[in-house]
């Protein structure tokens, strides 16, 4: 169970990256980069989702349950999943992700969607290659066994810039 996911959140993001990448891969790396640059500017996650480190790199958990649920695979899903209906937001074929409505901003702040906007324009369209070989740079990534959590703490002390401020913030 992930117990900090807002999974109403999560879907929404996934709705809205959706808009601009139908790429499965595309879809969760820049989730985590948008992430990333919100921990570092505000100190916290955009959905309070996890991130498992993945053969393909850093998956955000609650965030590909929700593409999994919808598609189908055989798993047993967190209520709070199955309670929000993801198949009449979204569709998934494969590893394409349709969005089957427009987002709801009311459920994003301002900050999440500019950090979705940055990341957006700087990955969701990128090279599949390269996005993938800078996902493997990541410290806390290399750091982590894969199919295993990356700590929190890792993401923020090893990949930002501002990490230790960060801690201090989050540790008060």
């Amino acid at each position: 169970m992930n117990k900090y996911l807002d999974a109403e959140k999560a879907l929404e993001v996934v709705v809205y990256v959706s808009h601009r990448t139908n790429d499965l891969f595309h879809i969760v790396k820049t989730i985590y980069f948008a992430d990333k640059m919100h921990l570092e500017n505000f100190g916290r996650l955009i959905t309070g989702d996890y991130y498992v480190a993945m053969e393909d790199g850093p998956v955000p958990s609650g965030a590909y349950d929700i593409i999994k649920f919808v598609r189908g695979d055989e798993y047993t899903y967190d209520e709070n999943i199955i309670n929000i209906r993801p198949e009449k937001s979204i569709s998934v074929d494969g590893n394409k992700v349709i969005p089957l409505r427009e987002p709801n901003p009311e459920l994003l702040s301002e900050s999440d969607i500019d950090c979705l906007d940055k990341a957006i324009f700087a990955y969701a369209e990128m090279d599949g290659k390269k996005l993938w070989s800078i996902v493997h740079r990541e410290k806390s990534y290399k750091k982590t066994p894969r199919n295993k959590p990356i700590l929190l703490r890792d993401i923020i002390s090893l990949d930002i810039s501002n990490g230790k401020d960060v801690l201090e913030y989050l540790d008060s």
